[in-house]
């Protein structure tokens, strides 16, 4: 059994939800902080949830626990997230737990959020890490369609690089302006 993560990107709904059936998804686990888009509406919380529901994929709301722009400016360094402090908070770590769970009683779960390339969001850097840490077997649904392991998504952020040092990920993005 594993956790599968998947992102919307630049698909439709009917595109995503053959996706997951094709990977026999039956829980979507949105991962997003805000869990709207103004650019993909029908992948807002309510209508994405309807939707969804259509299809016999039920939708559970995780932003709070799992996403990648926590209200906490601790979790911050330079106005990107930084994943390493982010991961030791008891309310991710609590959703982690969940996951884990779900896993146990082996449903078929995607983590889902809007980037479409598993590399460039923080279901691989920050939930694929910590779950492949703890044991579980994460599969991302890529920008293809196609499956690619957490190893292969870190090879790819990495472009192979050994370290002799942890990793220490960022979020892609500034979210807060730096203090002058």
């Amino acid at each position: 059994m594993s956790i599968y993560t998947i992102g919307y990107g630049d698909r439709t709904i009917a595109e995503f939800i053959a996706l997951l059936q094709q990977y026999d998804i039956k829980y979507v686990v949105d991962i997003r902080s805000m869990p709207y888009s103004k650019y993909k509406p029908e992948f807002s919380k309510a209508p994405l949830e309807t939707k969804l529901g259509q299809s016999d994929v039920k939708y559970i709301f995780m932003g709070d626990l799992l996403g990648g722009q926590p209200k906490e400016v601790s979790y911050y360094t330079d106005g990107k997230v930084d994943y390493g402090l982010l991961q030791q908070s008891e309310f991710y770590q609590k959703g982690i737990t969940r996951l884990k769970t779900a896993l146990a009683k082996q449903l078929l779960v995607a983590l889902m959020c809007s980037e479409k390339r598993p590399h460039e969001c923080h279901r691989s850097k920050l939930i694929g890490e910590t779950l492949t840490q703890d044991g579980v077997m994460v599969m991302h649904i890529d920008e293809h369609g196609l499956l690619q392991t957490q190893q292969a998504v870190i090879h790819q952020l990495t472009n192979g690089q050994i370290t002799l040092f942890d990793l220490a990920f960022t979020s892609r993005k500034r979210y807060q302006k730096e203090e002058v």
